[in-house]
């Protein structure tokens, strides 16, 4: 049975809690960390349900200390029926909130304020979870004692994707081959994050890469000057299944172009602006550009069949060049229409 629905009495604004019966509170365990599972979605509503019913099958966890919170980031609440359904399967709690203000930080920060957990585990709606996963997350942050524990992404493409073996690797996330402390941070889907050691504990994430996005790249990259510590769960696996509008090597560029400009547009708008990183960056960009793009126009006319892998260090390296300005990419923070 779902319990009763009253937007009126919850926070944030669009909050909406749906929650299957849950056992006296007696009979729950204290001693492990609560876990707030969080899927930001916008206009997705079969991967939502993939990545959402992944969470269900999850082994090796206490469901008791899990939730699941749900962020539409759409214009109109159109993942609330997906979310209502979801509930009704759910063995936790499913939190779900509307954010009609479009942005990846946006709806970062929300599920955030809408998450009761000791522990955020991020999940994109583009991904599934392996059964394993969440316990792999969390055993390592407690052996850790992490603070983001990040695990590999596998993307999946049909067999008939022109230049799949390069779009599947450029949608895949690979780490080292074994569990343990790493010295840099990844991207923010699969990952677990401690909330105490975020630097805001619901906006931590900066809503001027809402458009760009980064965002998680520019928190991470906070926290590991504040001395975070990060790691690496080898067996918290999860699928990637990019939507087809993305399985192509015009937009696999484009976002190629935009991670090059990354390190550079960090320089220029830290504070105060570091203008010789500003420098060293566009340094090795040209170096890249130049060598890469000669390189990626020779296999271009000889139609080698891996050449796109060539055009991705290019653009990378062209991206460190052409960082802000007209050059600035969007892909998120767009609405509908």
């Amino acid at each position: 049975m779902l319990s009763l629905l009253d937007r009126r009495s919850l926070s944030p604004p669009g909050y909406l809690k749906l929650e299957p019966a849950a056992p006296p509170v007696a009979d729950m365990p204290t001693a492990a960390p609560s876990v707030s599972l969080a899927i930001p979605t916008q206009r997705r509503p079969e991967g939502l349900a993939l990545a959402a019913r992944s969470t269900f099958r999850q082994t090796g966890v206490d469901l008791a200390r899990l939730e699941l919170v749900i962020v539409d980031n759409d214009q109109v609440p159109s993942a609330e029926p997906v979310a209502r359904q979801l509930a009704a399967e759910a063995p936790f709690p499913v939190r779900y909130t509307h954010e009609p203000a479009p942005g990846v930080a946006n709806a970062r920060n929300v599920a955030l304020a809408a998450a009761s957990g000791d522990l955020i585990a991020f999940l994109d709606d583009d991904e599934e979870a392996s059964p394993g996963w969440l316990a792999a997350l969390i055993e390592t942050q407690r052996r850790c004692d992490a603070d983001v524990v990040f695990g590999p992404v596998r993307a999946r493409a049909p067999v008939l994707t022109p230049h799949r073996p390069y779009l599947e690797q450029f949608f895949s996330r690979e780490g080292p081959p074994e569990t343990g402390i790493i010295a840099h941070a990844y991207g923010c889907g699969d990952s677990l994050v401690r909330r105490a050691a975020l630097p805001h504990p619901t906006q931590p994430f900066s809503p001027l890469r809402n458009e760009v996005g980064g965002e998680d790249d520019q928190l991470f990259g906070v926290m590991g000057k504040a001395g975070a510590r990060f790691a690496w769960a080898h067996e918290a696996l999860v699928y990637e299944d990019p939507i087809p509008d993305r399985l192509t090597l015009s937009y696999a560029l484009a976002r190629a172009f935009a991670y090059g400009q990354g390190p550079t547009y960090a320089c220029a708008t830290a504070d105060p602006p570091n203008w010789l990183g500003v420098a060293r960056w566009m340094a090795i960009g040209l170096a890249q550009t130049a060598v890469f793009g000669a390189f990626a126009a020779w296999q271009w006319l000889t139609r080698a069949p891996h050449r796109a892998f060539a055009f991705d260090r290019a653009a990378r390296g062209a991206g460190k060049v052409l960082f802000g300005g007209p050059f600035k990419q969007r892909f998120y923070g767009r609405s509908a229409g």
